[in-house]
């Protein structure tokens, strides 16, 4: 397969999952539009990927990495979930963003 068909595919996966999460929320099925944009098939896909292209080495590193980002994951979900009705969206979102970001910087100097 050729690189432009793979980036196309890969454009069209996760469009699609992004597109089915969003149409499940705005129909008020919360739950169903976070298991949606929570299961695991963007990163099973991805490791998928990277194990076809690269070997076992680089998925496995990939997957690691992932675990070092839940804190960070949560504290942006956290973050959203006890400022979103008190801040309002926009700033919510900020703040949600800039908090991830902080935990990836400290998670990533506490790994070195």
């Amino acid at each position: 397969m050729s690189e432009l068909m793979k980036s196309i595919l890969y454009f069209v996966l996760g469009g699609s999952i992004v597109s089915l999460s969003s149409y499940m929320g705005t129909q008020g099925r919360g739950f169903l539009a976070a298991f949606v944009s929570t299961f695991p098939a963007i990163t099973g896909v991805t490791i998928m990927l990277i194990y076809l292209n690269s070997g076992s080495d680089p998925a496995q590193l990939y997957a690691k990495h992932l675990l070092w980002l839940v804190p960070s994951w949560l504290a942006y979900v956290g973050f959203l979930i006890l400022t979103i009705n008190r801040l309002g969206f926009w700033p919510a979102m900020a703040g949600a963003l800039t908090l991830y970001m902080g935990v990836v910087a400290l998670i990533r100097l506490a790994i070195r």
